[in-house]
């Protein structure tokens, strides 16, 4: 048994680039390679080392674009010394990032997910199922001219453009498993429909009242996976015979709304459960589900699986807070897009590699892991391998001069919303001293 620790414990991965070597195989860059129209000369910003640099950035501390690009430049430098060095420029970068197909991203998210799938294995599994949580969050972006005419405000008015992210989250590990993005006034449940794919056939939905509604309930049937909803008074149920609340427990009910009749479609039969409120909780929480053998779901189970619901919230809080993407940094909506995509990304691999590490099948009850933590011990890893620079100080120090231009547009390139117009102040005002204050001025002066 000893031995066999010491070697699980060879196996482990003893540096960051073995970590994301786990889920970035050489199989899983070889699928998004074939996803995407490349030419047959490589260019300069490839696909390798335009991930790498972008999800680098996203760990890399910093105040600016420019100087989280010489950390990320540095780290894959150090980690890739025979490949063909990537750029020097920050612009080069986001130029070359804006050209980079979607299709290829896609792919390389589906690769990680499946080397996910496949490293963690039964832990994704809780009493016969893989809860999976369901949510989406509005991301803030820039307000550019070309973002405020092709994002429409879904906020306040004169709100900043944003998009719409919806995200499954594995409430057992807290993992992000797949995310679809949109505009900010997105439809959640259409994101969750498009995301059904990418869950496996044992997966339960779990989603809040918002969620509720026809068209998804039926697509989660049609895939053969099961869901768990929570109820609100904007949703009508149907029983054979007469049944007060007051006195309800769990039971089989109907969800067959009047527009669905009308349409001709047979109703959904569920079990609806009622969990009692507990604690500081004031209401009961009312859960449907399509499971109606209580033997496979108990109610406990049911009321464990939502209550794992806020893992959603804290992914999305670390997305935002913990890796400063509260508000985007791209310009454009192609740029927008890849920016997003790849933090995404980058925390999903953040998440993955530190649970993978820190609660294996022996330790499966330790505490969760702190992402701030996490990435802590990234940026210093960064760092440390940043410092094998490919130039000296002194040569970098030479490319830190200002640029020399005059300044010949506008500061302000347009009206901003919420902000007052700039008037520029007026010339002063002129006055002639008269014959007795030109005496008194003329005794001044003498004086002094």
């Amino acid at each position: 048994m000893n031995a066999a620790r010491t070697l699980r414990r060879w196996q482990q991965p003893q540096s960051l680039l073995d970590d994301l070597r786990q889920f970035l195989t050489p199989q899983v860059w070889k699928q998004a390679r074939q996803a995407g129209p490349w030419g047959r000369r490589r260019p300069r910003w490839d696909l390798q080392p335009l991930r790498i640099l972008t999800r680098a950035m996203t760990w890399a501390a910093g105040d600016s674009h420019a100087e989280k690009f010489e950390t990320a430049r540095g780290f894959d430098v150090a980690t890739h010394q025979a490949r063909k060095r990537p750029g020097r420029t920050v612009q080069g970068f986001q130029k070359a990032r804006s050209r980079l197909p979607l299709r290829p991203l896609k792919a390389l998210a589906a690769g990680v997910r499946d080397q996910i799938r496949r490293r963690f294995a039964a832990r994704l599994l809780s009493d016969g199922f893989e809860p999976m949580g369901g949510d989406g969050s509005r991301i803030e972006c820039p307000r550019s001219a070309e973002l405020e005419a092709r994002l429409p405000p879904a906020g306040k008015k004169d709100s900043a453009p944003t998009v719409w992210g919806t995200a499954f989250v594995h409430l057992g590990t807290g993992l992000l498993w797949s995310w679809q993005l949109g505009q900010g006034n997105a439809d959640e449940r259409q994101h969750l429909r498009r995301l059904l794919e990418t869950l496996s056939p044992q997966a339960l939905v779990v989603a809040d009242a918002a969620s509720m509604g026809d068209e998804l309930t039926w697509a989660i049937l049609q895939t053969r996976r099961s869901f768990l909803l929570r109820m609100s008074s904007k949703v009508h149920l149907s029983t054979l015979e007469h049944a007060p609340l007051k006195t309800w427990s769990e039971g089989t009910v109907y969800y067959w709304p009047d527009y669905v009749q009308k349409k001709g479609a047979p109703p959904i039969p569920c079990r609806l459960i009622r969990v009692p409120a507990r604690g500081k909780a004031k209401r009961d929480v009312w859960l449907l589900t399509d499971v109606l053998d209580p033997a496979r779901r108990p109610l406990a189970t049911a009321a464990k699986f939502y209550r794992g619901r806020w893992r959603n919230e804290g992914v999305f809080r670390t997305f935002k807070r913990t890796l400063h993407t509260l508000k985007l940094s791209s310009r454009t909506v192609r740029r927008v897009h890849r920016e997003a995509e790849v933090s995404l990304l980058a925390l999903q691999i953040l998440l993955a590699h530190a649970d993978l590490a820190l609660r294996t099948e022996e330790t499966a009850g330790a505490p969760a892991i702190s992402p701030r933590n996490v990435l802590r011990t990234i940026r210093r890893e960064l760092i440390d391998l940043a410092q094998r620079r490919d130039r000296s100080y002194p040569q970098r120090l030479m490319g830190c001069r200002a640029e020399a231009r005059r300044q010949t547009s506008p500061k302000a390139r347009r009206v901003w919303p919420r902000r007052k117009p700039h008037k520029a102040p007026k010339p002063p005002i002129l006055h002639t001293l008269n014959d007795e204050q030109k005496a008194l001025l003329h005794q001044h002066l003498g004086a002094a």
